[in-house]
């Protein structure tokens, strides 16, 4: 096959690539070009996608004996990935941009492109296993990433490859020192890869701007603060709620609501903050097919933890999930994604993103 290996600049797609040259392929490696200022956007393991980056990426290609190129999704990334992200911070949501890039550039454009150029695959260094086209968790369940793929479809699934998925971590960095990759060694990059500062308040209140709003106490109703937009808080949030006093019972408040079009931020107790059900739009069933029906499965609701066993119904559209036992921090805008457990790997059935909990 003719595969596109796209290469990060880092330790898992430079052994992906390897990997799909050891199997025979006839492979080309892209580095995706995602930042307007690539000069910026990396502080040691923080951020991506920066000059360093595209160099790590071209020089494991030599070492591969495989064409190289860049491609300029700076643009697309900017509308499809920061600009919703953003937007749906100022809507009171929590999105994960790592999801929406892989739903909206990795395995939307940058596939379609591939297709058109005439190549069969794009093999990525994600940690997910494709089984038969079946969309399973990683083998090395710190590093598994099925949850931010759950939002492919059945035709994307069919051109994707996730060659380091059926390994774990240590022994992808010791192949890569054996195959004299110099990324071996190269940290993980962490958090938002368009925040190398880390700082996500910051980066949004310098785009949304001042909406100064209350901070409320669920329970009493009485104004405990003021803050400078919603955007700069999340549900589950403890820290940075502005409160000088503790609550009457002395225990910490959570935040337990975000109201946009008021600007108002509700806190609570922890107890306030359990969900036992939840509504979700848009939803992708990675089958290709909506469910006949009601599905015993266990949900996850954050790209690591929150996980609970469910009942999932499709609804349209969308789905809604009835949790056997609560889970708490469960915003809107979060992806819930479904698993059927099996002990070869958790097989994903699908995802939606939350529009609403009770």
């Amino acid at each position: 096959m003719r595969v596109l290996a796209a290469m990060s600049g880092g330790v898992d797609s430079a052994v992906a690539a390897a990997r799909a040259v050891d199997a025979g392929h006839d492979v080309v490696g892209v580095h995706l070009a995602l930042s307007e200022a690539p000069g910026t956007l990396r502080t040691g393991s923080r951020g991506c996608c920066s000059k360093e980056d595209a160099g790590d990426a071209r020089r494991a290609a030599d070492v591969l004996g495989i064409p190289f190129y860049v491609w300029d999704f700076a643009e697309r990334f900017r509308e499809d990935v920061i600009d919703d992200f953003v937007a749906a911070y100022a809507a009171g949501e929590t999105p994960n941009p790592c999801l929406r890039c892989n739903e909206r550039i990795k395995f939307a454009a940058v596939a379609d492109r591939a297709t058109a150029l005439g190549f069969d695959a794009v093999a990525t260094g994600h940690y997910a296993r494709l089984v038969d086209g079946v969309l399973r968790r990683a083998v090395d369940p710190d590093k598994d990433q099925s949850y931010v793929l759950a939002v492919l479809t059945a035709d994307q699934l069919a051109r994707a490859m996730f060659p380091v998925g059926d390994t774990a971590k240590p022994q992808i960095r010791r192949e890569a020192e054996r195959r004299g990759l110099a990324v071996a060694d190269k940290p993980d990059s962490h958090d938002i890869c368009f925040i190398p500062s880390g700082d996500t308040r910051a980066f949004l209140g310098a785009r949304i701007g001042l909406r100064r709003g209350a901070v409320v106490d669920d329970e009493t109703g009485a104004t405990l603060a003021e803050h400078d937009g919603v955007h700069g808080f999340t549900i589950g949030q403890r820290k940075g709620l502005g409160i000088g006093a503790p609550a009457a019972d002395g225990r910490p408040r959570y935040v337990t609501a975000i109201e946009p079009a008021t600007g108002t931020v509700r806190v609570g107790s922890a107890a306030r903050l359990e969900v036992r059900r939840l509504s979700a739009d848009r939803a992708v069933w990675t089958a290709g097919r909506v469910p006949d029906g009601p599905l015993e499965c266990v949900v996850q609701v954050r790209a690591h933890g929150g996980t609970a066993a469910a009942i999932v119904e499709p609804t349209g559209a969308g789905l809604t999930a009835s949790l056997r036992t609560p889970l708490t921090g469960v915003a809107r805008g979060q992806a819930v994604v479904a698993y059927r457990p099996d002990p070869d790997g958790d097989v994903v059935i699908g995802s939606a993103t939350i529009a609403g909990t009770a």
